[in-house]
């Protein structure tokens, strides 16, 4: 099966440690240190996606030493590099259009989440595309102030409410239709692709499992992730598959 791995961004809100690698190479954990990169190859490989393209823009040529040819994550790796950014769907077009159901998935995320499930459960729905969902609450630290028709008039106050919401996990399968819906060059975000593909009668399903997620994008999210993966590193990565050779870092 194949999957696209989406890691040509900046990672701004992580500088300055992004001044010199890119987010995707930036290291999980204290003992063995792993880069996040690392950590999604190892786990599609392990659920049978071993045919991966890696999308690259933002210090290309670190990412592409360090994956190589992928064999030693027990995968295939080729690399299309945007010349100028293209928004987290865009870059799809530097790849032919498919013919089966392709993974897409953010290079900077850590989750325990069961790919070879979520395929399964988008072929069985007949889905366009396929988006992984996880539940978030997010509290407001300050009194909120509800208003009706008249902004002067209070109609309720709530004090450091929570509101809980589904959120992308940033991993998504993609009919090869979808591809009907890029334009080369033409940068466009993963939301609009969905969001057009639904609007003309597409089905665009959420697939929802309970696991781990964390998008690994802001400093304390980064401190977390590190924690976690120490403590829950089997969790992360799994048994070794028999069927991969060679699956081991080169030390």
């Amino acid at each position: 099966m194949k999957a696209v791995i989406l890691a040509g961004g900046k990672g701004t809100r992580l500088r300055p440690y992004t001044h010199v690698l890119p987010k995707p190479l930036m290291p999980l954990g204290e003992d063995d240190p792993m880069p996040i990169i690392e950590v999604v190859l190892r786990q599609l490989a392990r659920f049978g996606f071993r045919d991966v393209t890696i999308i690259t823009g933002y210090l290309t040529e670190l990412i592409e030493t360090f994956c190589g040819d992928g064999r030693k994550f027990g995968a295939k790796i080729s690399y299309r590099r945007e010349v100028a950014p293209l928004g987290t769907a865009g870059g799809l077009t530097l790849i032919k259009r498919p013919e089966e159901p392709v993974l897409v998935i953010n290079g900077d995320i850590l989750t325990t989440l069961d790919y070879g499930s979520m395929f399964d459960f988008h072929q069985t729905r007949g889905a366009a595309a396929t988006i992984a969902s996880y539940p978030r609450e997010v509290k407001i630290d300050f009194g909120v102030l509800q208003f009706g028709d008249d902004p002067h008039v209070l109609t309720g106050y709530q004090e450091k409410p929570e509101y809980s919401f589904q959120v992308s996990m940033g991993v998504y399968i993609l009919d090869p239709l979808a591809w009907d819906y890029l334009v080369p060059g033409q940068a466009v975000t993963m939301p609009e692709l969905l969001e057009a593909m639904r609007k003309t009668g597409r089905p665009v399903h959420c697939y929802k499992q309970k696991c781990y997620w964390l998008d690994i994008g802001r400093h304390d999210d980064y401190a977390t992730a590190n924690e976690i993966f120490d403590n829950r590193r089997a969790a992360f990565l799994g048994q070794p598959d028999k069927a991969v050779l060679k699956i081991g870092r080169d030390d």
